[in-house]
């Protein structure tokens, strides 16, 4: 009689813990659109919260930090006109988030270390080319300032953020509403999914899909994919019987799936985020009150159920904090960031481990924020794994880094004569733009100032009074 060996790995006993009510944030009007995106994106530096907003579209930018009850009156970032659908923070500047809108613009914010004293309403930059809403945004995993988005039009188009301009614009290969478009670790390759319930593989420089895979998932609502390090293809979707799904594909050979899994009955998408140093992905479901993980690895069955963390409340959307913005000292392997109904509760994923040591095989080197390509590189054809980083002695953000747009003229296609223009030069709108914030701050300062001088003086005042009259 045989004996079950149980699997070997050092993740098998991960596990899930809500933090305490005073490391939450309160009092936040989660946003109440009908979108199947996260509604949050958290950095090292900064947590984004898409928000309720009256006429136009708003999110909240918090410090890590400032956790506790949100003053009703805390600065917002609005300057879109219809609500916002999607946020993404840069992956190579902690302080640069892009927002996509129903208004069919992107906007890409500075967002200060400071705390602002109003409203965020000034983009770097606004980015206006679809015809519909713009719902799906994903900054390029290795070079600078590329952003992809995805409208309702049905077309996929890749900016370069620091000119404004459009790099690449796939408008031919998706019949229908695009639902999901992820990079590879290169990004070389692009895996989206669409209405028409085709999972495609597309080499966007080449502008053809390479690969590609119709009903992957039989039913009729929503996919998601994303790649693995490996190079599969990790998607969620549905049964004809609208039974959730799993599946596993080889780009290579699409016939047939690596793995296929059914898991339960509910008609909530799953939310897949994947974690390539582990090779584990964790799937919320909005709607859901759990999350479940699962191990991706190369022997059968090879999406191996881990766990599940179970709450009582159901999750809003979800954010998912870098490798490089965990505790190492805990032996941390991931942090979410559950959207409530009114409030943002942190959820953090433990390897239980005895030492206090730094865990080398826990933490393999991870993607660190400088990038290995400029997006001219990248669109001539270059590719570029991501630049790694050592979280040994645990990672500190860097600095305040400006985003510098320097627009091109695209009425004139000559190369500009004479000398090449300063760098100031070429900075000026955004310099502009950062003055006048910066005299907007001072001059709401001197006010405080001011109005407290008066309140000193008439306490003052009383103090005389009362002393006069004890005389």
């Amino acid at each position: 009689m045989s004996r079950r060996v149980v699997r070997q790995s050092k993740f098998r006993h991960v596990f899930g813990q809500a933090a305490k009510a005073d490391q939450a944030y309160e009092d936040i009007r989660v946003s109440k659109v009908t979108w199947d995106s996260a509604f949050c994106a958290v950095n090292p530096k900064f947590l984004a919260i898409i928000v309720e907003a009256g006429g136009g579209g708003a999110f909240i930018v918090l410090p890590l930090a400032k956790t506790g009850r949100v003053d009703k009156n805390y600065p917002l970032v609005t300057g879109h006109t219809a609500p916002v659908l999607d946020i993404d923070w840069c992956p190579h500047n902690d302080n640069v988030i892009a927002s996509a809108s129903d208004d069919t613009t992107i906007m890409v914010w500075q967002i200060p270390d400071y705390t602002p004293v109003r409203n965020i309403t000034e983009p770097v930059i606004t980015l206006e080319g679809h015809s519909k809403r713009v719902g799906i945004l994903s900054w390029h995993p290795t070079a600078r300032n590329v952003l992809l988005s995805a409208g309702g039009d049905n077309v996929i188009i890749i900016w370069n953020v620091g000119t404004g301009e459009v790099l690449l614009n796939l408008d031919d290969m998706h019949p229908d509403v695009i639902h999901s478009v992820c990079w590879n670790t290169n990004g070389s390759l692009l895996a989206t999914t669409c209405k028409d319930k085709t999972l495609r593989i597309i080499d966007p420089r080449k502008g053809q899909v390479v690969a590609e895979r119709f009903a992957a998932h039989e039913g009729m609502r929503p996919m998601r994919a994303v790649f693995t390090r490996q190079g599969h293809i990790f998607t969620t979707g549905f049964t004809r019987m609208s039974q959730r799904e799993l599946g596993l594909w080889d780009p290579n050979n699409f016939e047939e799936p690596v793995a296929l899994q059914e898991m339960d009955t509910s008609n909530g998408v799953l939310l897949p985020f994947y974690d390539p140093d582990s090779s584990i992905v964790y799937l919320c479901g909005k709607g859901d009150s759990s999350i479940r993980y699962f191990e991706i690895t190369e022997e059968p069955p090879f999406v191996h159920y881990l766990n599940t963390f179970s709450s009582k409340e159901p999750q809003r959307g979800m954010g998912f904090m870098p490798k490089r913005g965990l505790d190492v000292s805990k032996c941390e392997i991931a942090r979410f960031y559950k959207l409530h109904e009114r409030k943002c509760e942190p959820i953090v994923m433990t390897v239980p481990r005895k030492s206090d040591l730094f865990q080398d095989d826990l933490y393999p080197d991870t993607p660190g924020p400088e990038p290995a390509l400029e997006a001219d590189e990248w669109l001539s054809g270059q590719d570029a794994d991501p630049v790694l980083i050592s979280l040994r002695d645990g990672y500190v953000p860097p600095k305040h880094r400006e985003l510098r747009v320097t627009k091109r003229n695209v009425l004139d296609v000559r190369p500009p004569s004479g000398p090449r223009r300063s760098q100031s030069a070429s900075d000026a709108p955004l310099s502009q733009h950062t003055l006048e914030t910066l005299l907007e701050e001072i001059k709401a300062l001197r006010e405080q100032v001011q109005a407290q001088e008066q309140r000193i003086t008439s306490l003052e005042n009383m103090l005389c009074e009362l002393v006069d009259g004890t005389d």
